[in-house]
């Protein structure tokens, strides 16, 4: 377990390396401000400039990441069994598949409490009257007129 901590903190600090390490690098076309007298391009790395030496770092943080990633990798899938099948793998043999309805399932009956129709009578019809009663017309007299556009005045 310690040996998993460590590993997630040393690849957290190479991520964060890496983030920060492509920050500073300079863009293919940064060195054209340089040529013409606006910064000082190697002045803090050295006369040949940065690119050397945070593009190794840059290689050498991303080594790492990817060293712990697999490692981690590993550690995650050393705890598992090789009988492989995931999550379904640990589940036991020993039950049967369903297969279905069983054969002496009962034929399902009304409670005891429900009532039933006698013998020799139909439902009852519908209560919704057969034909639509007379349709409501709505106020025509109480609702105002809408007012006149105005006119422009010039």
């Amino acid at each position: 377990m310690i040996w998993f901590n460590l590993i997630i903190v040393v690849q957290v600090i190479s991520a964060l390396a890496i983030i920060g390490l492509v920050l500073m690098q300079h863009g293919k076309g940064a060195d054209m401000g340089a040529a013409f007298g606006s910064g000082a391009s190697g002045s803090l790395f050295g006369a040949s400039g940065s690119s050397n030496f945070l593009s190794k770092s840059t290689g050498v943080a991303a080594a790492i990441f990817f060293g712990t990633t697999l490692a981690l990798a590993y550690i995650g899938n050393s705890g598992s069994s090789g009988t492989g099948g995931g999550v379904m793998g640990r589940v036991p043999a020993t039950q049967a598949p369903a297969t279905g309805i069983p054969g002496g399932a009962p034929a399902q009956t009304a409670p005891a409490d429900v009532p039933t129709l006698p013998a020799g009578s139909a439902a009852p019809a519908a209560a919704v009257p057969a034909t639509p009663g007379p349709a409501v017309a709505a106020p025509a007299a109480d609702v105002p007129a809408a007012p006149a556009p105005a006119t422009p005045t010039n």
